[in-house]
C-alpha cells in the first residue's frame, strides 16, 4: 500500500555568503551582517559595534567592492558555483527514491540565498525533512558553527518543526581526499610539479583555537593525507592560514608571509590550494590568485600558480552525493514504514 503523499526531502547545500552586486552599498550590507555574527567577531558586542560602525563599514567597502568587481562576471563566483553544485546534485538525485519528493537548494549563511529565506520557504511549501550541508570541509565555530545557529535561531520560532540533520564536516572522507589528490595531479600534468606545494586553508583568530575550535587540526589532518597521498617529502609542502583581519594573532603560518620568506630564500616555484574552499570566491581568487602571487613574485620567486577548489567538479560531486544520499534514502524509508 503506498502512502498517501510522498514524503518530502530537502537537502540544503550551504556556504558563507557574498554581497548582490560588487558596489560599495552592497558589499557594505554583506559585511554588517558577517561582522555582526558573534560567531565571527568575539569581542564584546558593544565595543565591535562601536568599531564596526565607526571605523570599518566607513572604509572598508569600498575596497572589498573594488575586489569584487575584478572577479565578477554577471554574478559572484561562490553563487554561480554553489548553483552549478546544486543542479549536478540534483541530478544525481532525481530518481534514487520514486517514493519520495527530494529536491536539493542553495543558501547562504549571510548574503542571499539567505538560509532562513530557504527553511521559511520550503516549510510553508511542506516540505517534512532537511538535510544540511554546511560546505565547510573543516569544521569552525567561525563557518559551520554559525549554520547550527542559524538553523536554531529559525527553529526557535515554529510550532510544527520539520526533522532535521545538519553534516559536521568531511575533512578526511575519503571521497573528499581523493578529489583533491586528484584535482592536483590533473593541475600538476598540465603545468609541471613545483618546488614547494602549499595548502592555504582560511585562518581563524588564535584565541579561538585556544578556547578548543578544532579548526587548525582538522585542516592539518588534510593537508597531511593529501601530502601522503601525492607522497610528498616533509620539505615539498606546507600548511599556512590566510586572510588575516584585524590586529590580533592568528593561527600561525601565515600565508602571505610565508610565501615573501619564500621568495627572498631562492624558493623559485609555488603551487597554491586551498582545501577550505569548496567554491571559488574572492578569498581565492584575488587574495590567493593575484595578490599573494604578486608578493612572492616581488619577493623573488618566479612562478607562482594557484589550484582551483573543487568547484562542481564531478568528485567533489560524488562525495556530496556519498555524503547525503544515505540520509536521505534512510529517512525516506522510515517514513514509508510508518505511512503505509
Amino acid at each position: 500500500m503506498k502512502p498517501h503523499h510522498p514524503p518530502r526531502i530537502a537537502v540544503l547545500l550551504v556556504n558563507l555568503g557574498t554581497p548582490d552586486e560588487p558596489t560599495a552599498p552592497a558589499v557594505r550590507r554583506y559585511l554588517k551582517q558577517f561582522l555582526s555574527d558573534p560567531r565571527v567577531i568575539e569581542i564584546p558586542q558593544f565595543l565591535w559595534a562601536i568599531i564596526l560602525n565607526l571605523f570599518v563599514l566607513p572604509t572598508r567597502p569600498k575596497r572589498v567592492a573594488e575586489a569584487y568587481a575584478t572577479i565578477w562576471e554577471g554574478d559572484s563566483p561562490i553563487r554561480k558555483i554553489l548553483q552549478q553544485q546544486v543542479t549536478k546534485l540534483q541530478q544525481r538525485l532525481e530518481g534514487s527514491i520514486n517514493t519520495a519528493d527530494i529536491s536539493v537548494h542553495p543558501a547562504m549563511t549571510y548574503g542571499n540565498p539567505g538560509i532562513v529565506d530557504v527553511l521559511d520557504r520550503l516549510s510553508a511549501e511542506g516540505v517534512e525533512q532537511f538535510v544540511i550541508l554546511p560546505l565547510f570541509p573543516q569544521y569552525s565555530a567561525t563557518s559551520a558553527g554559525a549554520v547550527y545557529d542559524a538553523v536554531s535561531k529559525w527553529s526557535l520560532q515554529q510550532r510544527n518543526l520539520p526533522s532535521f540533520t545538519i553534516i559536521k564536516d568531511y575533512f578526511t572522507h575519503p571521497l573528499y581526499i581523493n578529489a583533491l589528490v586528484d584535482s592536483i595531479r590533473r593541475f600538476q600534468a598540465e603545468h609541471g610539479k613545483p618546488e614547494k606545494l602549499m595548502f592555504s586553508f582560511h585562518g581563524i583568530p588564535q584565541p579561538y583555537a585556544d578556547k578548543g575550535d578544532p579548526y587548525p587540526e582538522r585542516c592539518k589532518a588534510t593537508a597531511t593525507l593529501v601530502a601522503q597521498e601525492l607522497g610528498l617529502n616533509d620539505d615539498e609542502w606546507i600548511i599556512s592560514f590566510q586572510s588575516r583581519f584585524g590586529k590580533q594573532e592568528w593561527v600561525k603560518p601565515y600565508t602571505d608571509v610565508t610565501l615573501e620568506a619564500w621568495g627572498k630564500s631562492g624558493v623559485g616555484s609555488v603551487q597554491v590550494v586551498s582545501p577550505a574552499f569548496s567554491a571559488d570566491c574572492l578569498e581565492t581568487l584575488e587574495e590567493l590568485a593575484i595578490e599573494n602571487r604578486d608578493n612572492f613574485l616581488q619577493a623573488g620567486g618566479q612562478e607562482y600558480s594557484y589550484i582551483p577548489a573543487l568547484n562542481d567538479d564531478e568528485a567533489h560531486i560524488d562525495l556530496i552525493e556519498a555524503l547525503v544520499k544515505p540520509l536521505v534514502i534512510g529517512w525516506a524509508q522510515s517514513q514509508l514504514q510508518v505511512r503505509v
